[in-house]
């Protein structure tokens, strides 16, 4: 399929491209910023399909809302109007409009009137989808524009202070990649969720106040030292800890973590959830244990990594008694039980390396360890 994209370079456009280019089922053109109107018609004709998503958002003269956001779309509208008369072709065009679109700011106008003229050419026949998009947030979006959610992780990566005028701004976000998965939805033939007023709408949409954006982004950035991101899984914090990451540069790709280390080895902590533990590895040395203790309900996981490790376990009351021999190459999870008193020997010629998961945090006020060796 042939499918032109106006506005490529932007933000959506530039995560759009990068999916359509993934499909290998299309043939991707772009109208670039500047290029002259006269051209568009000879790209519609050419195309299958048509993502509109050109448009200007803060320019330096007003008077390029009208030119881009009003005249191009109008020249789109005319193009697949006159393509449709001439050729018989109905090439399907998904405008990306804006929910600014229903108020009164010239970049609003500007945008109804672009609705206008779509809305035009789908009296003629063209199949016309608008989304009235809320704001949109993601990787390569760019900072001090038009999202604040680009803006606060910016600064944030570069240690800049977030500017907050309003922390009880209410705000609609919609993630960037569902805006392209509800596009691509179309390209594929399947039909647009609308609203009330027949625009279409992107899901799930988030609700959040721009303090709590501010929050949850400085926690992103300081979870580096206190190695808690939070719950990063599923829903806006998983979307808000994408698009962080997505602004770090290059030098902040990597983050040093606190190392103990003794006469047996290694132990450092790599992460810590709010509510499922935490993660760490240790090493040991030819010949060195560690453990010698039980727990009353804490409980861990060992993985070896590499080397060759001798788990021992002692029942504190009965004084039952078991043993493992574990292999790197056993791929092999090795619990610790509690009311089992626990060690490891490394029992290999070289470090043993060992994964470990426990199912809650430490905590030094109450750490449900007691000593008792085997």
């Amino acid at each position: 399929m042939r499918v032109l994209v106006t506005g490529a370079g932007g933000f959506i456009g530039r995560n759009l491209c990068q999916q359509l280019v993934e499909r290998g089922d299309v043939v991707l053109s772009v109208f670039k910023r500047g290029e002259a109107l006269s051209r568009l018609p000879a790209r519609v004709a050419e195309a299958d399909f048509v993502f509109h998503l050109a448009g200007e958002n803060r320019p330096a003269d007003a008077a390029a809302f009208a030119e881009v956001n009003a005249r191009l779309t109008e020249a789109l509208a005319q193009a697949l109007i006159d393509e449709l008369q001439s050729a018989g072709r109905q090439v399907p065009v998904v405008f990306a409009s804006s929910v600014q679109a229903a108020g009164d700011s010239a970049y609003g106008t500007s945008k109804r009137a672009g609705e206008r003229a779509l809305a035009a050419a789908a009296e003629h026949g063209v199949p016309v989808t608008v989304f009235r998009l809320p704001n949109v947030f993601g990787k390569w979006a760019r900072p001090d524009y038009n999202s604040v959610v680009a803006t606060f992780c910016h600064r944030a990566v570069h240690g800049l202070p977030l500017r907050i005028d309003d922390p009880s701004t209410a705000l609609t976000l919609v993630h960037v990649d569902d805006v392209v998965h509800a596009f691509l939805a179309l390209l594929d033939g399947r039909p647009a969720v609308v609203d009330d007023d027949g625009f279409a709408v992107v899901a799930p949409q988030y609700a959040a106040t721009v303090g709590e954006l501010a929050t949850q982004i400085e926690a992103f950035r300081d979870s580096r030292q206190t190695l808690t991101p939070g719950r990063v899984g599923a829903g806006l914090a998983r979307a808000l800890y994408a698009t962080f990451v997505s602004y770090l540069p290059p030098a902040q790709f990597a983050y040093p973590l606190r190392a103990h280390d003794d006469a047996r080895g290694r132990f450092v902590e790599m992460l810590r959830t709010p509510d499922s533990g935490q993660f760490s590895f240790f090493t040991a040395q030819p010949g060195q244990s560690r453990g010698g203790h039980y727990h009353h309900a804490k409980t861990e996981k060992f993985l070896v990594l590499h080397g060759r490790a001798w788990f021992r376990f002692r029942h504190v009351q009965s004084d039952e008694r078991h043993e493992l021999v574990i292999d790197a190459a056993d791929a092999v999870a090795v619990e610790s039980v509690p009311g089992w008193t626990h060690d490891v020997t490394n029992i290999g010629d070289s470090d043993l390396i060992v994964m470990l998961w426990a199912n809650e945090v430490f905590d030094p006020a109450r750490p449900d360890t007691r000593n008792f060796p085997l």
